[in-house]
């Protein structure tokens, strides 16, 4: 099974490498691994104390990491931390931003052996942290061979993942290879002890401490909030499919000031939702300071970086990609304690918090432009309003601590590095 990853870890790389000549994203996964190890090498000449390495697949993973990161280095100030990323979604909007508990940001390798010894050798981390499920044989196997502490955060497993099918043994043993994983759920636990790994410790999903984080300290939009007369309705990472629901909606409905998140800015479907809307439409990248103080109807945001803390202003959101290539942080929106409406899944295993938020009474799933409508409608009782704002607060307490969890087991194989 060892041969045949090996193959298909090349038969990956070569097209990558191919499919760069034509993919802007697949341009920057070779690009960015450009000298990469010459940029790190550089790095650790520079900064040559204790590290901790942390690898996210992308974005998500990183939100994910992000508690754990910073509990990690108010503990232990004087060790630098490392995180790799192996998609350019994730790398290409980390690097160019502030990130206050982070030394260094790097791709991570295409896995090989070779490139796994001199990654791992070169960075020389004292602890190593692998997030969700993003795992890699040799850059594992690397670090196993130097005895250093390897730990899985926030682990969510599948039974219908390679991990615990019936040729899956080799996957499987990837997992093995942790001293110790911390899981979001007791399934996942469950999961493990059927492959007969006993070393978890269920801490929840750091994405609630990561919002709440974001909610008590918000970035500040005046240019948005000086125009807000009205209440407002915020959709997050939206999709063609969730601007079907939408429209109709916000064409029909004046009661409220609309913001719009597109997932992709450059999207021509931007400008198609212009022209379907029938009210005055303004992107976020024509304010002026002419326009700041003036009331405005549908804001398009036509930037990255804002709609975490957008939510603030919203007493109802919406958050797409349900329909789609999948859904979106919901828990962004909740944090804030405002019940969300989202699209229906198929695949719920995925994402457990569209099912968990519908059970505590703050999240809503939608099939259609009706059923949309008719949430919006129940919403408008200020009983039932208030109801999931206060089960929204529920779901936050009751999550909230994850990285507290992970960082006192994690003290208990590092004290003495």
């Amino acid at each position: 099974m060892r041969l045949i990853y090996n193959l298909g870890i090349r038969a990956m790389t070569l097209g990558i490498q191919l499919g760069s000549l034509k993919s802007a994203k697949l341009a920057q996964m070779v690009r960015g691994r450009n000298n990469l190890l010459l940029e790190l090498s550089r790095f650790r000449k520079d900064a040559d104390g204790p590290l901790v390495w942390i690898h996210v697949a992308s974005l998500g993973e990183y939100e994910q990491a992000k508690p754990v990161i910073k509990a990690f280095k108010k503990s232990r100030p004087d060790w630098l931390v490392c995180v790799s990323f192996f998609s350019p979604s994730g790398y290409e909007n980390v690097i160019n931003k502030p990130q206050p508990f982070v030394d260094f940001i790097t791709y991570l390798p295409f896995d090989s052996q070779l490139k796994a010894e001199e990654f791992v050798e070169t960075l020389k981390p004292k602890a190593v942290f692998f997030v969700k499920y993003d795992l890699w044989y040799h850059h594992l196997a690397a670090v196993k061979r130097r005895n250093i502490p390897l730990f899985l955060i926030a682990a969510a497993l599948r039974t219908d993942q390679v991990y615990f099918a019936w040729y899956g043994s080799f996957f499987s043993q990837m997992l093995l290879t942790f001293d110790h994983i911390f899981t979001q759920n007791q399934e996942t636990a469950d999961l493990l002890d059927k492959i007969g790994y006993s070393e978890w410790t269920v801490a929840g999903d750091p994405r609630y401490d990561n919002v709440e984080a974001i909610r008590l300290s918000p970035k500040s939009f005046p240019e948005i909030n000086d125009g807000i007369q009205k209440r407002v309705f915020v959709a997050g990472s939206v999709w063609q499919e969730d601007m079907d629901l939408l429209i109709p909606y916000i064409n029909s409905h004046s009661d409220y000031q609309y913001v719009i998140a597109p997932h992709d800015i450059r999207s021509p479907d931007i400008e198609v939702w212009e022209k379907a809307i029938n009210k005055p439409v303004i992107r976020h990248s024509q304010l002026t300071e002419n326009t700041h103080s003036q009331a405005w109807e549908v804001m398009i945001i036509d930037n990255i970086g804002m709609l975490s803390s957008l939510y603030q202003y919203a007493r109802i959101a919406y958050v797409g990609g349900a329909f789609g290539k999948g859904l979106h942080n919901i828990l962004e929106g909740l944090a804030f304690r405002i019940p969300v409406i989202f699209g229906w899944l198929k695949n719920k295993s995925k994402f457990p918090e569209w099912e968990i938020s519908q059970s505590y009474g703050c999240g809503f799933a939608v099939r259609d432009a009706h059923s949309f409508s008719e949430i919006m409608d129940t919403m408008e009782d200020e009983t039932a309003y208030k109801q999931a704002c206060e089960s929204a607060e529920r779901l936050l307490q009751d999550n909230l601590g994850s990285a507290k969890k992970i960082m006192d087991k994690v003290d208990t194989f590092i004290t003495t590095l």
